[in-house]
């Protein structure tokens, strides 16, 4: 197995990873294997359009009903005789 050192890392986060390793029972090092496994095997739907994609970030504030609007009728294209 490989392990890494995270160096640089803020005092208030060290503390609440040891606090959350805790309330689960785990050691600090089991609590963060555990967090970057869960986020790693999180898959990440590619963006392939950009209004589904604003309608999903939009979609749990709920739709709107908009006025249906009344429009004349297209005009007759003209005739090139």
């Amino acid at each position: 197995m490989a392990s890494i050192t995270i160096r640089n890392l803020e005092v208030p986060l060290k503390a609440r990873l040891r606090i959350r390793a805790a309330h689960h029972g785990r050691s600090m090092e089991d609590e963060a294997r555990h967090i970057l496994r869960a986020a790693l095997a999180e898959e990440r739907l590619p963006v392939t359009n950009l209004g589904e994609t604003i309608h999903r970030r939009f979609a749990r504030l709920g739709g709107v009903e908009v006025a249906e609007v009344k429009r004349e009728a297209l005009r007759t294209p003209p005739s090139f005789d």
